[in-house]
């Protein structure tokens, strides 16, 4: 018998034009879609270029150096011209746009100047000060512009320097004028001549020290206004201050007019308790410095005191509460600035001040950042007095009879590494801490930039949220991809997924206003819940066991798990059912209180457990989906085979699966991660937004994501706070690059290390 292969199979041809036309085609698709993916990976690099350099552009601003230069005026520099008026300078200021200058000398006379030119615009004297002398000068404070003339027949005169604006033809006009907020008549404070002066006070009550080191005399004065006429009616209490026994130089009275500092010619200080039990009495006498003490300054809200010394230091001191309770004066931190300092002045809005020293050298200091600014000479040789613009932009140079204007540069100066990341001793602590407090009701207000706050606050919120959804999510997606029935599979999965869509702000305000007052309210049952389930599962499991087979063969295989959801459920009831027995047998019938008075433990409504549930909530579902698929992916032949060898599901899930799935399973942990860290509204709405350090499971904390979104709408362009909350998303955007480069590079170790089986 034989076969006939006889039989003509036709020629193919696969030149056809038609099939030229459809290779044209697809060639074009091909490199049509070589082009998207390629442009769509560049376009992704780029944009995460782009957001690094804006990101560091914002940023760089804050840690640019100080600088200063010759103000220019009009394109011209401005030279140098002779001090308005003759005597020796007692102080000198400017007004808020740095145009016009104020000097007073120690005749008492009054001069307003052109600070580019030195024309004078105003000159006055009090008529006062024509038959006595100007024995002594005090200064309230830069920002309130009230200051205090000192006569030889012991009256003060206190006076305002003030500024109007007016704009004729559209061109700004300032006047300059003085006021007398306390009155024309002056202040009796005693017989002799006032050779020490100083007063503090706001709007109805001030206090003046005035007189000679042997006899000083306190005046409070109360002003009232009348109702009916307008006037401001005065009246005075004054009282003698006991012997200081201090070489007395300078007096500062701090603001709340409780505590007087001395400045002694011998490098001492003395404080003065004005409202002392027993009548005013000097609680120290403090050796602030083993040179002599060249200036003495109150700092911006007159809680810090300043020291300028004749070795070339400045010292920072405040009043800080012993472990007795007292207020003692404390060394906070000193600033080396090189040679003996001839002058020192405040800003009159951020906690800085600068100095000159002898060497005519101009150092810009800052004391919450805890650094120089600036190190440049103005001048050759020592200076006579300097003064800053209240805006601290511009700088008036006396030397010799001759003044200089100078524009300074100085934005950012509160900025230092030590500020945002080591403890800062901030004015009103006990101790160093890390703060973050942006802003305060009034200018005298010391920000407090401590990034750390905001870091730990990110890292508490994610470890949290992962230590509740990592386990969970994971082991949900080993038994779903591996041990569930694939009908079951297909049901299970995308509900899950789909959970991923649910807007984080819906999750957030029921946590904040559902889930926090339930905890609170059944914090026993929460706990006990935490018992009861796995006890449940494993009574179930247990009984399970036990059962014949042809009651457990009921069940198809995979199918186990949707036995356990009425298990949970019940389990989760009856936990709840016993909790308030159990609440009275072990806390006494209140464990929230509990908690906090017989363990010491703060607790707060919305806390990180309030944030760990529902932000674990969020992040399971991303965990879940990447997981399963890792698991799901492998090769069903390294299973099978393993089986075959004798291994058990749970050998074979362990050592074959799990090791070729890692890779997956740990990018999804890093994707999780990633996802926790940059989460803003579940922390926003379920935690206290309150930026601490502590680890405490009941306290709430503050991210940085968080608190960039809730402070940049109220920051200032271009400010300090503006800027670094900018470096706040430039930290997170560090963080998520290092921790995924981190990651990558693990998950091709793993790969390259299972990926062989």
């Amino acid at each position: 018998m034989s076969i006939d292969n006889s039989s003509h199979i036709p020629d193919l041809d696969f030149d056809t034009p038609a099939q030229q036309r459809l290779r044209r085609i697809r060639k074009a698709k091909d490199r049509f879609a070589r082009g998207g993916i390629a442009v769509g990976g560049i376009s992704v690099i780029v944009a995460i270029l782009l957001i690094f350099f804006y990101l560091l552009y914002e940023v760089a601003p804050l840690f640019q150096s100080a600088k200063i230069e010759r103000w220019q005026d009009n394109g011209q520099q401005v030279q140098s011209y002779a001090v308005p008026g003759s005597g020796k300078t007692l102080y000198m200021t400017m007004e808020e746009q740095a145009e016009i200058g104020l000097r007073v000398n120690d005749q008492g006379e009054l001069f307003f100047f052109n600070t580019r030119t030195g024309e004078v615009l105003l000159q006055q004297k009090p008529a006062l000060t024509d038959d006595h002398q100007v024995t002594s000068f005090a200064l309230a404070s830069e920002e309130s512009r009230i200051f205090a003339l000192g006569l030889s027949n012991g009256q003060a005169l206190v006076m305002k320097h003030d500024y109007k604006a007016t704009y004729p033809e559209g061109k700004r006009v300032i006047t300059p004028f003085i006021s007398y907020p306390l009155g024309e008549e002056p202040i009796e404070l005693g017989d002799g001549a006032l050779e020490l002066l100083s007063l503090n006070g706001d709007e109805g009550e001030w206090r003046m020290i005035g007189g000679t080191e042997a006899d000083l005399s306190v005046a409070d004065l109360y002003l009232e206004e009348n109702l009916i006429t307008g006037e401001v009616e005065a009246s005075t209490e004054i009282q003698a201050l006991p012997q200081l026994n201090l070489a007395a130089n300078k007096l500062l009275l701090m603001p709340d007019r409780r505590w007087l500092l001395i400045g002694g010619a011998d490098g001492k200080i003395g404080v003065v308790d004005l409202q002392a039990d027993n009548g005013p009495q000097t609680t120290q006498i403090i050796d602030a410095t083993a040179g002599q003490i060249t200036d003495f300054e109150l700092l911006l809200g007159g809680s810090s005191l300043l020291i300028a010394d004749n070795k070339g230091n400045v010292s920072q001191w405040f009043l800080v509460r012993d472990e007795n309770s007292a207020w003692v004066l404390t060394k906070i931190r000193t600033f080396e600035n090189g040679t003996a300092i001839s002058d020192l002045t405040t800003e009159h809005r951020r906690k800085g001040f600068a100095t000159i020293d002898g060497e005519g050298t101009l150092r810009l200091f800052n004391t919450t950042a805890e650094r120089t600014a600036l190190e440049e000479s103005v001048t050759d040789g020592k200076a006579d007095m300097i003064a800053l613009s209240p805006r601290a932009n511009a700088l008036l140079v006396e030397k010799n009879g001759q003044l200089n204007l100078w524009a300074v540069h100085n934005e950012h100066p509160e900025i230092s590494w030590d500020a945002m990341w080591s403890e800062v001793w901030y004015e009103g602590y006990q101790e160093p801490d890390y703060i973050w407090q942006s802003s305060a009701a009034n200018n005298d207000f010391e920000p407090k930039y401590s990034l750390m706050p905001l870091a730990f606050g990110t890292l508490k919120a994610a470890f949290y949220a992962m230590l509740l959804a990592t386990p969970l999510a994971i082991c949900g997606a080993i038994y779903t991809a591996y041990f569930m029935a694939p009908s079951l599979r297909r049901k299970v999965k995308p509900i899950i997924e789909l959970m991923e869509a649910l807007p984080t702000v819906i999750l957030g305000f029921l946590a904040g206003l559902w889930l926090a007052p339930f905890m609170e309210l059944h914090m026993a049952g929460i706990f006990v819940v935490m018992f009861t389930i796995p006890a449940g599962i494993l009574l179930f499991a247990f009984t399970w066991a036990q059962l014949p087979n042809r009651i457990r063969f009921l069940i198809p295989e995979g199918w186990d798990a949707a036995l356990l959801v009425p298990v949970v459920i019940v389990a989760t009831l009856f936990g709840l059912w016993i909790a308030p027995g159990v609440e009275a047998l072990f806390f006494g019938g209140d464990m929230r209180l509990w908690i906090t008075k017989d363990l010491g433990i703060t607790y707060d409504q919305r806390n990180a457990l309030v944030v760990g549930i529902a932000m674990g909530f969020a992040v399971i579902p991303t965990i879940f989906s990447i997981t399963e698929d890792a698991i799901f992916a492998v090769p069903k032949s390294l299973s099978y085979g393993s089986l075959a060898l004798g291994a058990t599901p749970w050998q074979t899930l362990v050592r074959v699966v799990m090791p070729t799935a890692s890779p997956g399973i740990f990018s999804a942990v890093m994707i999780g991660m990633g996802r926790a860290v940059g989460e803003t509204m579940i922390v926003l709405m379920a935690t206290g937004n309150t930026p601490i350090m502590d680890i405490n499971i009941f306290e709430g904390m503050r991210t940085l994501a968080a608190n960039i979104a809730v402070e940049m709408p109220e920051s200032e362009v271009g400010s300090t706070h503006y800027r670094i909350l900018f470096l706040a998303a430039f930290v997170l955007f560090l963080f998520t690059f290092v921790v995924n480069t981190m990651a990558e590079m693990i998950r091709q170790h793993l790969r390259n290390k299972y990926g062989s089986l």
